[in-house]
């Protein structure tokens, strides 16, 4: 069985043609899309996503990205750095058959960081909620369109951050003041907004969020393919959610690698612990390569470009040497 190894969104830097050269020489067989928030607001995870919105437009405030009325300056630059790395993707995968992951934030953590005119977060106001949902859905129609003819020999993975969703069920989103939290948003509706999201694509969604507390089955029965995840961040009480989520055919996307500046232990030692989680769950070892794809436990723009580099090519390494070594 073959390794696989991936990166999860962000590179440090603004060099579009450099960041897409080492996201595609890095994996060579599952590339993905890079991120560049070094350049600013629009490039930042949040504001590249608002970019994609139909629709439904955003600015920066102080306090962050606001509504607005009109397409402004910072949806244009959030577009306008989109298509320069899309540009430099194109570019450097020509003739490329195979993965490509591209990402986009999820709903409830772009509900949770878009302030409606009144300084209170969308996650306010369920209306607000369901139409931020419907016009991302509608933006990324249109971007995964635009990636399939830039990239025809690509199967997309595609990929929502969703770092605040368990504050999102847990009721611990802060609300404009800081005194109060936003009430905890009903797992039916959560649940149902995200198998509508994910419904948007024929092929695999991943759910990415180095929080603690995945919600892995609830992102299963919403019908998500993969979950990627801070594998330091995990306890034994989400044991019988992961064995589930495995034995359904999930993919687990590993994070076992700092995402900043860290020393690198050799490959085999950063896979010790999904070969220990393996034997915990009683699940076959075979199955491993199949079911793991080896990532850094979060997007690398905090990391220094050469640690950036160095964990890329180390997540590969230990990819190979859990499928060579499973047990």
């Amino acid at each position: 069985m073959t390794a696989s190894a991936t990166g999860i969104g962000s590179l440090p830097g603004g060099d579009a043609r450099e960041a897409a050269k080492t996201a595609t020489g890095s994996f060579e067989d599952f590339p993905y899309l890079p991120e560049l928030p070094a350049r600013g607001p629009g490039a930042d995870m949040i504001g590249r996503s608002l970019g994609l919105l139909v629709d439904l437009y955003a600015h920066v405030e102080p306090s962050g990205w606001r509504i607005g009325d009109r397409p402004g300056r910072d949806t244009r630059r959030s577009r306008s750095w989109l298509g320069e790395d899309l540009d430099a993707l194109e570019e450097f995968t020509q003739g490329y058959r195979g993965k490509l992951k591209v990402q986009a934030v999820g709903p409830w953590t772009l509900a949770a960081a878009l302030e409606l005119h009144s300084g209170e977060a969308v996650l306010r106001d369920a209306g607000a909620c369901r139409d931020l949902a419907a016009s991302l859905a509608e933006g990324l129609r249109a971007h995964l369109a635009d990636v399939g003819k830039r990239i025809p020999g690509a199967d997309v993975v595609l990929q929502f951050d969703e770092p605040s969703l368990t504050s999102v069920l847990r009721g611990r989103v802060r609300t404009a003041s800081g005194y109060r939290t936003y009430r905890a948003v009903d797992r039916q509706v959560v649940e149902g907004a995200l198998r509508e999201l994910f419904a948007v694509h024929d092929g695999e969604v991943v759910v990415h969020s180095c929080a603690p507390e995945v919600p892995f089955g609830m992102l299963r029965r919403a019908g998500a393919a993969g979950v990627s995840f801070d594998f330091s961040l995990l306890t034994e009480r989400e044991d019988d959610a992961l064995g589930e989520a495995v034995e359904s055919g999930m993919k687990l996307f590993a994070g076992v690698v700092p995402g900043t500046d860290a020393p690198l232990s050799d490959p085999g030692g950063s896979v010790m612990g999904v070969r220990k989680l393996w034997r915990r769950l009683g699940l076959a070892p075979g199955t491993l390569a199949e079911s793991v794809v080896v990532t850094p436990a979060c997007g690398l723009a905090g990391a220094s470009p050469a640690y950036a580099r160095a964990v890329q090519a180390h997540c590969v390494r230990a990819a190979r040497s859990l499928a060579d070594n499973p047990e």
